[in-house]
């Protein structure tokens, strides 16, 4: 029997920090940025609401006039998977960092005027905006679902 495994992360949150683009050796471009993702829940003792916030550290490959758009306080939509590397630091004890390795990535809409993103980014932020897509866009499906006003219950 064939053995199945799923390694598949979505994310839509924050930018922390503006990304930072690197180029290795060989000149591929390695963009790095954390994103904040956030949850909320009300404290069944206390009744009052709390948030919690996680960081994740996101690297997209082989993009790199991407990093301008990626600023912080925007908020984007990230596909991709979970990867763990090691290495040594200088006392020579070994570190693990597990990074979310991106394969889509999508503006999203809202505060590109307000943080002083470059003024076409501006223009259509409200709209979302691939940025990065490994794979061509499945079709969209008909615009008509055969649904009228008269169907919607409000």
């Amino acid at each position: 029997m064939a053995s199945r495994s799923v390694n598949k992360v979505i994310l839509i949150g924050n930018l922390g920090r503006d990304a930072e683009t690197r180029f290795t050796a060989n000149g591929t471009a390695r963009t790095t940025f954390p994103v904040a993702t956030s949850r909320r829940w009300k404290d069944q003792q206390t009744g009052e609401w709390r948030e919690e916030t996680d960081w994740h550290n996101v690297v997209l490959w082989r993009q790199e006039n991407v990093a301008s758009y990626l600023i912080k306080g925007r908020q984007v939509y990230v596909e991709g998977r979970l990867q763990t590397r090691s290495y040594e630091d200088k006392d020579g004890k070994k570190i693990y960092v597990t990074e979310v390795v991106a394969d889509d990535l999508i503006l999203l809409g809202g505060r590109g005027a307000e943080l002083g993103a470059p003024d076409e980014l501006a223009q259509t932020a409200a709209a979302p905006r691939p940025v990065h897509r490994s794979q061509p866009a499945a079709e969209e499906p008909p615009a008509d679902f055969g649904i009228t006003d008269d169907d919607v219950p409000f």
